[in-house]
Parts: structure tokens; sequence; C-alpha cells
């Protein structure tokens, strides 16, 4: 343990994602060199590039030594020659005359990122600290309370003089311009289905406009975004749509084809398995944690997955290793993705128009059901009896015996016969008149 840690801690410290990649490609290094070299996966190389892990222990000084700029070279300084001429002219010698300023060294062109069939999962951006009031960042009548701080700068960091804060709608356009149109590719080869994609991506921005505030602390807001597309495209109420029964043609290449029929055919949980790991990049216990599901149990989704893909496609059994495996699937999907005509999703600005009038709409709707809850409970209030009456019996005929009903309203007949009873019983015949001793 002394020796990891001596040796871990006399690494130099790696520079940020961005940069590493930067440094990479400046050294003319593909991803493959880079994972031979240290002795890793491709994978795990473009783990390393976008932020989700960091290497550690000997590969994290392999990696530090092969990425590390090269030294600036240092002129040397050459003797001075004074000949007796330029003695004579009284000419100063070089070393005493006023030094010259340096050329700058040509700036080496930025290398063209790595065309990736597929988009992979964009590197996280470093999220600003929660606001402290509980109103912070949120969208006010008046516009933007308060804007969330810029990727990249330091939590607490004060802001430049000349530096423009990023407002909350510019924020998210360029969350939604960077990672749209791949998302909408990624959910067409979950679903199968053209339209679906392009509107589950589309509800999952509108959802993540609402609730901007928790999104854009979020460590990786693009996952947040994704995690909410593919569970609106995977819902089982999509069936009981017509347009989205079925799912599209097939693509009339045999290879693709074979691909689109397979992914088609696994269960949802391991066709969303798959494409996390294979097909954007994710590591393992990031496509367990997306998938809500245990890091073996994600582990054995996507071997069933691979070998029931592989069925279909010969090539896969032939890779030597599962990392081959995996790249020759990675390429594989994105050639699928890249090949299909997807539609383009909407502009951001509309996406955000569209969430908040379906959040306005849904709040009239809230306070006109609520409105009409109480006109009702009023309505039946003022309505309603104040005590209750209990019913009288209706008469039933038992055994032959004419019905026997309760109190029933006398006729004026029987109104008429009772008086005269009552009168005759105080004024009647004597024998009729008890008698009191």
């Amino acid at each position: 343990m002394t020796r990891s840690t001596t040796d871990e801690a006399a690494v130099p410290p790696l520079p940020s994602p961005k940069e590493r990649r930067r440094l990479r490609e400046a050294k003319s290094l593909s991803e493959d060199e880079v994972a031979a070299a240290v002795g890793v996966t491709r994978a795990t190389v473009r783990s390393w590039e976008t932020g989700r892990t960091s290497p550690r222990g000997r590969k994290r000084a392999l990696y530090a030594k092969l990425i590390a700029p090269e030294p600036a070279v240092k002129p040397t300084a050459k003797p001075t020659v004074v000949t007796a001429k330029a003695a004579a002219a009284g000419a100063r010698p070089a070393a005493d005359r006023p030094a010259e300023p340096a050329a700058a060294p040509a700036a080496a062109p930025a290398a063209a990122p790595a065309a990736t069939d597929l988009p992979e999962a964009p590197p996280p951006p470093e999220a600003p600290p929660p606001p402290s009031d509980p109103g912070a960042g949120a969208e006010t009548a008046d516009g933007p309370s308060r804007a969330p701080e810029a990727p990249g700068r330091p939590s607490g960091a004060a802001e430049a003089p000349g530096e423009r804060r990023t407002s909350p709608a510019e924020a998210f356009d360029e969350l939604y311009a960077r990672t749209a149109p791949g998302l909408v590719r990624q959910t067409y080869l979950m679903t199968g289905r053209r339209a679906l994609a392009r509107e589950s991506v589309e509800r999952a921005f509108e959802l993540a406009w609402q609730r901007w505030p928790e999104v854009a602390v979020d460590r990786d807001p693009a996952g947040w975004v994704r995690a909410a597309a593919y569970e609106y495209a995977m819902s089982p109420w999509h069936r009981l749509r017509r347009t989205h029964r079925h799912p599209d043609a097939p693509p009339t290449e045999p290879g693709k084809r074979a691909l689109f029929d397979a992914l088609l055919d696994l269960p949802p949980a391991y066709r969303r398995t798959l494409l996390l790991y294979d097909g954007v990049g994710l590591d393992l216990p990031e496509t367990a944690a997306e998938t809500e599901a245990s890091t073996p149990a994600a582990a054995g989704r996507l071997m069933t997955a691979r070998a029931a893909v592989a069925e279909r496609l010969p090539d896969l059994t032939e890779a030597d290793s599962p990392a081959e495996q995996s790249a020759l699937l990675h390429d594989r999907l994105g050639g699928l993705a890249r090949a299909e005509h997807v539609p383009v999703p909407r502009p951001a600005r509309a996406v955000r128009t569209g969430s908040e009038n379906k959040a306005r709409l849904w709040t009239r709707a809230a306070v006109a059901g609520v409105a009409l809850l109480i006109a009702v409970t009023g309505l039946t209030l003022h309505t309603a009896p104040t005590h209750y009456e209990q019913p009288i019996s209706p008469p039933e005929r038992v055994g032959g015996v004419p019905p026997r009903g309760g109190p029933q309203k006398l006729t004026a007949q029987d109104l008429k016969l009772q008086k005269s009873l009552s009168e005759r019983l105080a004024h009647g015949p004597e024998r009729l008149v008890p008698e009191l001793r």
C-alpha cells in the first residue's frame, strides 16, 4: 500500500479531460495506440478523455507520460566572437546588443475530433454549486432571476470584469444543439421508429426545460436528458397508438438489416444496456445506474444481448477479445444510425416555447379543475337536505293476509268517523260511560 500511494503521489496531476484529448491529438496518437501503450481498452481511453473515469497507479503514470507535452527547446547561447575589424569600428558584441523578440512558434493546427458513427456521451461539464436561495436559476415573469455559472468555471470563482454570464436559455440551447441530433439517432436504434425517436427527444428536452434549475446543476445534463428520452420512448403505452404500433421499414442492406432486426428482437432492458455500453460508450457501473440495475445484472444483460446479436452477425464471433467485439459492435451501431435518414428535431427555441406553453396550459387546467370542484362542493352544500328522513316501507301481502301498512294518512271519512267516536264516548249512553266508585 505504501508503495502504490507513493508512486501515485509522485505522478504529476493530469490535465482536464478536454486537454487530455487535445494533447493526444497534438501528438497524432489514436485511441487504439494509447490503449495499447498503457495496456487498456479503447473504451477505457475514451472514458478517461470524457472525464467519467481517471487512471490510477502505474497506468496513470504511463498515461501522463504518454500525453505529456514536449518540453520547449531553449536556444543555446553562442560564444561571442568579435573580429578585429568590428572592434576597430567600435561595434558592440552580439551579446551586448538588445535582444530581439523571438518569433513565436507556429501554433499546431487543432486536430479534428475523431469521427464516430454513433454520437458518444459528451463529457459532463463541471457542475456549479446549487444556488443558496430557493428561487435561484428559475425563470420568472420578468425573465431569468439568476443564471447558472458557465461550465468550466471553478465553483465559487469570481466573475471576470468583462465576462458575460450565460443565461439559462443560452445554456439550454447549447446543450440542445450539442446533443439533440445524436440523441435522436440513438433513440431510433432503441425503438426502430423515426417519428417516435424525434418525439421522445423533444419531450425529454421539454421536461428538462421545465426542471432546468435541477438539470443545470446535474453532474451530467446530457445523461439526464438521455435517460428521460429513453424512458419515454420505451413506454408500453405507445403500442396503443396507431402511428407507433409497428416499427419503420428496415434498411435494405443485408448487414444493417440483420443488425436492425437483432436489436428489435431483444427485450427493451437488454437493448438499452447494449446501446449504452457498446453504442454510447458508458462504462458498466454507469450503464447499470442508468438502467436501474445492479452491475452484475447489467453485465449479464450485456453478455446475453451480445450473444443474440452475434447469432445474426457472424463476424462478431471472429473477434479475438470482448474489447474487439465491443469496438466492432460500436462501429456497426454507428454505421446503422448514420445510414438511416432520421428527422431533424425542432429548433431549441421552439422546444422551449412548447414547454412553456404546456406548463402554462397544465397550470390553467389545474386552476380550472380546483375552481370547478369548489363550485360543485358549494352547490351540493346549498341544495342538500339538512336532516335525514327515513322512508316508510311499502306494505306487503303475507300468506293471504291483507297487507298491513304503517301509519297512513287519514282520509276525510276517517277523520269524520274519528271525531264522531270521540264525541260519543264522552256524551253517549250511560251504559257506555264507565263509572268510577
